[in-house]
């Protein structure tokens, strides 16, 4: 089977990347910057996840929708008063700064889920581990046991539902109140049982008696080198070109911002393009190849 391509670069190369579209992201209010933060994060969600995604895309899509229209009932600030509800104006600068912070959102929470898709915990202790290795051993735990936690909370109500405990259609709500009590009582005992167990593991496995030791299958090869330099420079220029004005935006209590017709809007708006297209372009370039191969057998 086909592998998501950019998981298979250095754990290095991959947290670079979104920490580089994470954190411009959430500074870069520019309509052009978070449009193009939202289409790229959405085409590597794509990528990643495929058909799976649209689920979280209509989440998101409400999230957007809230978001744009919550800013302008409650924020009066604007001088275009589109309308007015209940005696209060209803600005088009707060309707675009909340379509702004909206979309900024809604970018941050897709990057997010391809960190979580790209990002595993594994990866994680591998960079972290030797700077703090107790934080990182704590957070995988978290890590593994929360997908754990919702896999054993389903087993349980299914084997209730299998001898008639729950699961009925009929229940009232104290019936269900008390099922719901059942399992987490059942869940959190499983939860400190576990706990518990893997402690005493670690223990008779002589963890932290003696200098701790890593192990990685992760080798950092020329691609890793080539790719971090491609990012460095495209991140270089959107900041350069960011700090220069290009990214400029202001919503109240006018709408002030660059345009395409600055040097430095156009500049950095492309280098910003292509620093978040890396890893979608690496993905499609992966999948085109796999095809062409398998269309020879």
């Amino acid at each position: 089977m086909q592998k998501e391509e950019f998981t298979t670069y250095h754990p290095i190369t991959n947290i670079i990347f979104f920490l580089g579209a994470i954190i411009l992201g959430m500074f870069l209010m520019h309509p052009v910057y978070v449009v193009i933060s939202m289409v790229m994060s959405l085409a590597y969600l794509f990528t990643i996840k495929g058909k799976k995604a649209f689920k979280e895309l209509a989440y998101m899509g409400i999230l957007f929708v809230l978001m744009s229209v919550i800013n302008p009932i409650f924020n009066r600030m604007g001088v275009t008063v589109l309308f007015r509800y209940l005696g209060r104006p209803f600005t088009l600068e707060a309707l675009i700064y909340g379509i702004a912070l909206g979309g900024m959102l809604v970018s941050i929470l897709c990057w997010f889920a391809c960190y979580n898709a790209v990002m595993t915990s594994d990866k994680f202790i591998y960079i972290f581990g030797k700077m703090i290795p107790s934080v990182s051993l704590i957070l995988s735990m978290i890590l593994r046991l929360i997908p754990n936690f919702i896999k054993k909370t389903k087993q349980i109500s299914q084997a209730r539902q299998c001898i008639g405990m729950a699961g009925n259609a009929s229940e009232n709500k104290m019936e269900k109140l008390r099922n719901g009590a059942t399992v987490l009582s059942t869940m959190t005992s499983w939860a400190l049982e576990g706990g518990i167990i893997t402690a005493d593991s670690m223990r008779a496995r002589g963890y932290g008696s003696g200098k701790k030791t890593n192990f990685a299958i992760y080798y950092f090869e020329k691609r890793n080198i080539i790719l971090i330099c491609v990012m460095g420079l495209l991140l270089a220029g959107t900041i350069f070109t960011a700090v220069m004005g290009g990214a400029h935006a202001a919503f109240i209590p006018n709408i002030e911002m660059t345009w395409f017709g600055d040097i430095n809007m156009f500049g950095g708006a492309i280098a910003y393009a292509f620093f978040l297209f890396l890893p979608t372009f690496l993905n499609l370039k992966e999948k085109i190849k796999w095809r062409v191969l398998r269309s020879r057998i």
